[in-house]
């Protein structure tokens, strides 16, 4: 993007462009990130939308504003997004699709803790972000992405890879294929046919939660593009992912991949801070869901891989295939901690 460019989209959200600065924001896969600053200081973020991945976008910006005004309350911070000078929510210009919102103050991120106080918030704010959203209509909700987490579909989306891929890659990603293949028989006992259907944040993980800088207090959910229907499981499953192992995402050395008992308690100890809304079926969903979501994405990194790394941005040629080696052993400690899950989960979420 050019500086002029910038500036142009900048006004037309009704901000001097001129007076700005702006630098990108490089920790997301998907969408490119712009943190906006302007001479006094106040922050804002300006995002284009992977209108690859997230083909109506549209739909998209009406699912956030369906949830907005629920997503507020004394301890959950509203995000709030800037209208153009045409009085829209977003910005259609040369194809690409641009939107504005407020910067929380005094906010930061982690990709991953060893604190407990901040599994703790994490799983607390996860709770009060469902708790606020358990009685939206869910029939005002459409999928921003079609299928997202559903099993069937992943998988088929792996087998046509598989059969299109290089022979190459194929017999590189040996190992994690073979490993895909035991998985899947695994998960067909996670029951979905008894689970309510609720309004998810979809992509939960410990860096799409906003915290305090002055006392460390989750604030509210970010990233908020897969806001759509789903299983509690989903959210649960993914913050577990990233909240009880610190390594990172494509962590090469497994060894440092590692599933931390007393993160995990401390998670569930921050859920069970809000009041009540689980039923028994969801309780009993979360173990196997814990599983089923570092699967699920190591899955689809697999299939990236075998598909020339369409999806996800990476810096190198097999990172995606990290990702799914990664993604697969913790899935593997997260199996093997199924009745640990369980027991606390029965304990706890009452």
């Amino acid at each position: 993007m050019t500086k002029e460019s910038i500036q142009k989209i900048l006004s037309e959200f009704n901000l001097n462009g001129s007076s700005l600065n702006w630098t990108p924001l490089t920790s997301g896969l998907i969408n490119d990130t712009y943190l906006v600053a302007d001479e006094d200081g106040k922050q804002y973020i300006l995002q284009k939308i992977n209108t690859q991945v997230f083909k109506n976008a549209g739909i998209l910006m009406d699912n956030i504003q369906f949830a907005l005004p629920v997503l507020q309350a004394e301890d959950y911070s509203q995000i709030t997004f800037l209208n153009t000078t045409a009085g829209t929510n977003h910005l259609i210009q040369d194809n690409d699709f641009w939107r504005m919102m407020t910067y929380i103050p005094n906010s930061t991120t982690y990709n991953t803790t060893t604190e407990t106080s901040t599994a703790f918030e994490a799983g607390r704010i996860i709770g009060k972000f469902h708790q606020l959203l358990q009685y939206s209509d869910t029939a005002l909700f459409n999928d921003t992405l079609p299928k997202f987490h559903n099993l069937d579909f992943r998988t088929l989306e792996f087998q046509e890879a598989m059969q299109n891929a290089d022979a190459q890659k194929i017999e590189i990603a040996g190992v994690a294929i073979k490993k895909a293949q035991l998985f899947l028989k695994e998960l067909q006992y996670l029951n979905t046919s008894n689970l309510p259907s609720r309004i998810c944040h979809n992509d939960t993980k410990l860096n799409n939660i906003l915290f305090s800088k002055s006392n460390n207090k989750a604030l509210c959910l970010i990233d908020l593009d897969t806001i759509m229907k789903g299983y509690f499981f989903y959210d649960f499953g993914d913050a577990i992912r990233t909240v009880v192992n610190n390594a990172p995402e494509d962590e090469q050395n497994h060894e440092l991949i590692n599933f931390n008992e007393s993160l995990f308690k401390a998670f569930v100890d921050g859920l069970a801070a809000n009041s009540s809304f689980l039923t028994a079926a969801d309780k009993d969903s979360l173990p196997l869901g814990t599983v089923f979501m570092p699967f699920i994405h190591g899955l689809r990194a697999l299939t990236d891989y075998l598909n020339n790394n369409k999806y996800y941005k990476v810096t190198y040629e097999n990172q995606n295939l990290d990702r799914c080696s990664s993604l697969f052993n913790f899935a593997e400690k997260a199996l093997k901690k199924k009745d640990f899950m369980a027991a606390y989960i029965a304990k706890v979420l009452v």
